[in-house]
């Protein structure tokens, strides 16, 4: 969890800032979120900084990262996976899988995998797996990963059903669930195209525990910390809510690091020691516009608050996240806010961008999101067509 975690201080007070606009929180939570400039040192420093990544959809939260990195492509992204280890996928937060830094993962995996057991349990339940046929099935998963891995899911599948323990519907994905949630499996190399499971042991070369109380406090105090360097400005709220804790343990994170935050309007505290400054953030991004960025579906900076604004206004969600929920599509934003959904259409070495506004772009927003389509085409290894 790094050095920082040495001031826990409990009673230490908040500094006091001035009123906080929804302009300068939309630039705040820009910088945040790697949206106002690009970084320049790769896959693993951008997701050091994120934290973690919504990782539900492989080409999405690649896509993520492309529109925060200058440079990379998709094949950096598997050697971090695959070649440096330094980056993997696992269930974490809210249950969902996230991409997140090895060095990061047992302390995420520590806070927030037993706040989903229950519900998986409730869940394989419902599937008509009895919960000792759940640990049979953890317990094929294992060896298999153990004595043959890293393993795809259709390769689990065949050991599975071998064993005779069936997969049918849900039932894969909610015993791999289990298996991950019990800390002995994690989403780590490509295999021949897919993104393969490996024995969290075997793979990092530890496996991750459960924390003692101390253990615990210095962790929430990283979580609050890491947290609002990815999302700050924010609330005890967004923060339980983005990791899937009670708002108990959101608000003693924060608590615990009240000493190096800064408290703003509206409940809303932030880090005080940012570079650039609110100050410097702010004096820029008055003068000019944030530039505009095609970011995927689930994109971090829609999944991060209770509330979806200043990303996307309101009236705007239904272009993005039509009625039903569930489902996000890729959207474009102009000056920092959603403008427009676009959609990929891939076909063999190449690839066509779609663009559908909903607000009027002018010809700088258009060209500009034209050059974000032909990133996506470079970062893909593509054509744009």
């Amino acid at each position: 969890m790094g050095d920082r975690t040495r001031a826990l201080c409990d009673d230490a007070p908040m500094r006091a800032s001035p009123a906080i606009t929804r302009r300068i929180l939309l630039v705040r939570r820009s910088a945040a979120q790697l949206l106002d400039r690009r970084s320049s040192g790769g896959p693993d420093a951008a997701v050091r900084t994120l934290l973690a990544v919504q990782a539900q959809d492989r080409s999405a939260w690649r896509l993520a990262l492309r529109a925060r990195v200058e440079g990379i492509t998709a094949a950096d992204v598997d050697r971090a996976l695959t070649d440096d280890r330094s980056l993997l996928v696992a269930w974490l937060n809210r249950g969902t899988l996230h991409l997140v830094r090895s060095d990061d993962y047992p302390w995420l995996w520590a806070l927030t995998a037993p706040t989903q057991t229950t519900a998986n349990m409730r869940r394989l339940a419902q599937l008509g797996i009895s919960p000792d046929d759940v640990d049979r099935g953890v317990a094929c998963i294992e060896r298999s990963l153990v004595s043959d891995g890293p393993l795809t899911r259709p390769q689990i599948r065949s050991r599975l059903e071998a064993a005779g323990i069936g997969t049918e519907g849900q039932r894969l994905v909610h015993l791999l669930f289990a298996t991950v949630n019990r800390g002995l499996a994690v989403m780590g190399p490509m295999v021949a195209g897919e993104h393969a499971f490996a024995h969290t042991r075997e793979w990092l070369g530890r496996s991750p525990e459960k924390l003692s109380a101390e253990r615990r406090e210095i962790a929430l105090a990283e979580l609050a910390r890491r947290y609002l360097r990815s999302h700050g400005p924010a609330t005890a709220a967004d923060l339980a809510k983005w990791a899937g804790l009670p708002l108990r343990d959101a608000r003693s994170g924060l608590r615990l690091v009240a000493g190096e935050l800064v408290e703003l309007d509206g409940g809303l505290v932030d880090l005080a020691d940012r570079k650039p400054s609110a100050f410097e953030l702010e004096a820029r991004w008055s003068r000019e516009p944030l530039p505009p960025r095609l970011l995927p579906s689930f994109d971090p900076c829609l999944l991060g608050w209770t509330a979806r604004e200043p990303f996307l206004a309101r009236d705007h969600e239904p272009h993005v996240i039509p009625p039903g929920g569930g489902l996000f599509r890729a959207m474009a934003t102009v000056d920092g806010s959603a403008a427009a959904t676009w959609s990929p259409r891939r076909e063999r070495d190449r690839v066509a961008v779609r663009i559908n506004p909903f607000v009027p772009l002018d010809a700088d927003a258009e060209a500009a999101l034209a050059a974000e389509a032909a990133d996506v085409a470079r970062f893909e290894g593509r054509v744009l067509v």
